[in-house]
């Protein structure tokens, strides 16, 4: 069974994968077992959709008691773009493209927000991972107030291939983290530049951290040590925007 937006039910979803259709997230009951949920996760992994495990009551609240079965999934509102069409075909109209790379951000609602930032500043394009990433769902396309549908965003398997890929396109990359001693104010954001925000919880993967080319941090005065993510996000896109004004 389905709505606009959402699938309930093992076989439904699978069908739907197998169909083709632009399955975002699948959200899957803790300890949930059978023969057709094993075909389900063996269905996820080949098609290397994202999913994660959740109690039964947030099931019951997203399929409003529907018989979702042990799963529900997530229906994406846009159509997603690979690598090679978002930077050739930004590269074919712009000198100095600005992407931004989430590296596994978390929260739909974060996610939503920074979407509705980079395009009031002009990104160009949004790369995600496809294991570990905000879903696009409501939450989503409203903190975005639809920006969500205006601006290109990209799904990889890895943020490393991503990044890899940039460079490999002349494309600098630059970390937000706070393990530099280089201001965000001492970066050039007027070329072409891909910005990395990391996730709520961790940053940027160390991983990530070790082949990207530079690496900057915000100052901070206070006695918190650090931003909200969608806001340190906003703080590193208007510098970009001031040095290209």
């Amino acid at each position: 069974m389905q709505n606009e937006h959402q699938i309930f039910g093992i076989r439904a979803i699978i069908e739907a994968i197998q169909a083709g259709k632009e399955i975002d997230k699948v959200f899957l009951q803790k300890e949930a077992q059978g023969d057709l949920m094993q075909e389900l996760m063996k269905t996820l992994k080949k098609n290397n959709v994202n999913f994660s495990y959740v109690p039964v009551e947030k099931l019951n609240k997203l399929s409003k008691f529907n018989n979702h079965q042990g799963a529900v999934a997530s229906i994406a509102p846009i159509k997603f773009v690979t690598m090679e069409e978002l930077v050739e075909g930004v590269l074919e109209n712009k000198q100095n493209p600005l992407f931004l790379i989430l590296d596994q951000l978390s929260d739909a609602r974060n996610f939503g927000a920074i979407i509705r930032t980079a395009e009031c500043t002009g990104v160009d394009g949004i790369i995600i991972q496809k294991q570990g990433s905000a879903p696009v769902n409501g939450d989503t396309v409203k903190t975005s107030a639809g920006a969500v549908f205006n601006i290109p965003i990209c799904k990889v398997d890895h943020i490393k291939d991503a990044v890899f890929y940039l460079q490999g396109s002349g494309i600098a990359t630059v970390a937000a983290t706070e393990k530099t001693e280089n201001n965000i104010y001492d970066i050039d954001f007027n070329r072409g530049i891909a910005i990395i925000m990391g996730s709520e919880d961790k940053g940027v993967n160390p991983s990530v951290l070790k082949i990207i080319d530079e690496k900057a941090k915000l100052p901070m005065y206070g006695t918190i040590s650090s931003l909200n993510v969608s806001v340190a996000c906003g703080a590193f896109l208007y510098e970009a925007v001031r040095q290209r004004l």
